[in-house]
């Protein structure tokens, strides 16, 4: 619209909208226009096209100096409405909600806003950004989307003040970020009362990159369990022991958790073992290790189940092959798939499992696939004889066989899903279970046919290698359920080793102890325990009294007095069938079992299994996702890490 120069420009005083504070009202002859005056565009200025886009303009008007659009947001309604913000930061925690409180006055006076925090009305540019970077480091999105056609476009329209970003931009910020939660985490850890467990985890991507991934594991001073990501480090695959295991302890030296680490859970690989032992060493000449280590190394009771389902997979192979080829052959065209489902209803077969090929990259889904085959075992030699070009079909030693790996399918299956059952599994949870894996194994071993009984004495070998290593960890740990304490050990033992079971109980008594009395040596009531605490906090006040507790610990040990773990092993077990959380138990009564409850802190925080859940089943190892792979090795741990210590914050969390 133009406006010839000798226009007027009228007197906005009676106008009643609150627009025109930032428009000039303009009159030609019969004309009549709305100038801005922060850019000086030219708008209609008629009494008949109202102010909803001059309103419009101004929210979107770029050189508009005052970017508070609160009076622009309100009509100029009589009513009072109360318009409810929700304000999150990240920084933040718990969120509130901020109210801002909208009055309508008369007209005259324009409107007031209340003075209840106005100003989140107003767009943060810094805030906007770093909420832009943690969102992509949230959803794992790539830092390119920034400078997409699309994206921009979205942003532009949602919010024009915004000032785009590039993705090196995003990425700065992005780091930021990461070194920002990175000093949260370290105070985190620098403050525990009790030790970690660290696990690594190897990751790859599709161009043969391989990451090492270091987890910490630790039960805070609330009794909550918790991990966090360390660090996200490329690997080299071929790189010597030594030197993975001195990436591992330059990490621990880091974040300064060397003296407080207590076991780290790796793969069940035999190529790991020099790799643990280096670290186990220079760990124990410090001596930073209870127990002498005998309790640190920690096999991974996920990744050997999948160790024990490869080789299952492995001999199982040719008759697995020859079901795959008969569905797809069923599945392969419409006519023997109508041909087949007549079969099915002449062998009267009443099945709801529909036959499918299996994901070879998913095992659950390979003893799916059998499980709904054996179901329709009559329908295919019936399909065979009508059909001269399906020659596949398996025999009845086949089937037999099938029928039987399958089972032992089901078996590791039922195993994995307790693991993918719960979130955050404490290591008293896994005892029980091994134990069945240990004493199904025996069974099959002892069946009459050669091929079960074969491939069960292949798994047993590989099995006997991991219980060696961590039974007596996983014992412990089921001690200190009071649903169970040595009962369950007592249980266990005598089937899985007979005649040798008391010898091999006191091993885990005479382990037990000796795991207490370390405990005790750093308790506060032991003079060594309050010497490194006066040494470690000066900020606490000093107890008076503190000689006296000690001298009443030492007059009791003298006096034979129970210890807590005499006490805790005397008293009645908890009900079984309640359904409790050891660590809140733990929790009511540390003050009842203070040295016990120390231990208990420790043992129950080692992660067993190191496998994600969704990962449980899958026959290779995790694989990084697609955009983030061909990042910088710097930019990627702050990423990884970042998503990690994030998306713990905001867990249970809903913005709904």
């Amino acid at each position: 619209m133009e406006i010839p120069e000798e226009g007027v420009i009228v007197n906005s005083s009676r106008l009643k909208s609150v627009v025109w504070n930032d428009f000039d009202r303009v009159k030609k002859g019969e004309t009549f226009a709305a100038i801005c005056r922060h850019c000086k565009r030219i708008l209609s200025g008629s009494s008949t096209s109202g102010t909803s886009h001059l309103r419009n303009h101004l929210i979107r008007c770029r050189r508009r100096s005052n970017h508070d659009i609160t009076q622009l947001l309100t009509r100029g309604k009589r009513k009072q409405n109360t318009l409810a913000i929700t304000s999150f930061s990240y920084n933040q925690s718990p969120i509130k909600n901020e109210i801002v409180t909208v009055a309508s006055m008369n007209m005259e006076e324009g409107v007031k806003v209340g003075n209840n925090n106005t100003g989140v009305l107003n767009l943060d540019h810094r805030r906007s950004q770093l909420d832009l970077a943690r969102m992509i480091i949230m959803h794992g999105y790539p830092l390119g989307m920034v400078e997409d056609i699309g994206f921009k476009i979205f942003v532009r329209n949602l919010q024009p003040l915004f000032d785009l970003v590039t993705s090196s931009g995003v990425e700065d910020d992005c780091i930021e970020i990461y070194n920002k939660e990175r000093q949260k985490v370290y105070e985190e850890l620098d403050k525990l009362p009790g030790k970690v467990s660290l696990s690594a985890d190897r990751w790859s991507t599709n161009g043969g990159t391989e990451y090492l991934c270091l987890i910490a594991h630790y039960i805070d001073d609330s009794w909550e369990l918790k991990k966090k990501i360390l660090n996200f480090l490329v690997i080299d695959p071929d790189q010597a022991e030594e030197t993975l295991s001195e990436l591992i302890m330059t990490s621990l030296r880091k974040w300064d958790i060397d003296r407080k680490l207590f076991s780290l859970t790796i793969d069940n690989r035999a190529t790991y073992e020099k790799t643990v032992c280096r670290i186990r060493d220079q760990l124990c000449q410090h001596r930073f290790l209870m127990c002498e280590g005998q309790l640190f190394d920690v096999r991974c009771a996920a990744s050997t189940v999948k160790l024990l389902v490869q080789d299952v997979l492995e001999t199982s192979r040719e008759i697995t092959n020859k079901v795959r080829e008969t569905i797809r052959y069923v599945k392969g065209s419409q006519a023997t798939q109508e041909k087949f489902n007549e079969i099915v209803q002449l062998v009267g077969i009443n099945c709801q499992k529909s036959l499918s090929v299996d994901n070879p990259f998913q095992w659950n889904s390979t003893c799916m696939m059998l499980e709904a085959a054996l179901e329709y075992k009559e329908a295919f030699p019936q399909l065979q004889e009508h059909d001269p070009g399906f020659s596949m079909c398996p025999s009845d030693i086949d089937w037999d066989r099938l029928r039987a790996i399958t089972s032992i399918f089901k078996f590791f299956h039922e195993v994995s899903n307790v693991f993918a059952g719960r979130k955050h599994i404490t290591s008293n949870s896994y005892f029980n279970e091994i134990c069945d894996i240990h004493l199904q194994l025996i069974g099959w071993c002892q069946k009459s046919d050669d091929f079960i009984s074969s491939l069960a004495l292949k798994l047993k070998s590989k099995f006997d290698e991991y219980w060696k290593k961590c039974s007596l960890i996983m014992a412990i740990a089921a001690i200190l359920d009071p649903r169970y304490k040595m009962q369950l050990v007592e249980y266990y033992y005598p089937q899985i080793y007979g005649d040798s079971a008391p010898d091999c109980i006191d091993i885990v008594k005479n382990c037990m102890k000796a795991l207490y009395s370390g405990h005790a040596i750093y308790s506060p009531l032991s003079a060594h325990g309050q010497s490194s605490a006066s040494e470690s906090s000066v900020s606490i006040v000093k107890d008076k009294l503190t000689g006296f507790d000690r001298f009443l610990h030492e007059t009791s040990v003298s006096q034979n007095t129970k210890s807590d773990l005499d006490k805790y092993l005397e008293e009645p077990l908890f009900p079984r069938k309640n359904v409790i959380s050891v660590l809140n138990w733990w929790k009511v009564h540390e003050p009842r079992y203070p040295v016990l409850s120390m231990m208990a802190r420790n043992i129950l925080g080692i992660p067993i299994s190191k496998v994600a859940v969704e990962s449980l089943f899958d026959t290779g190892e995790r694989a990084l996702d697609h955009c983030w792979s061909t990042m910088k090795s710097d930019t990627l741990q702050a990423l990884m890490c970042s998503r990690d210590w994030i998306s713990s914050d905001l867990e249970g969390l809903s913005l709904d």
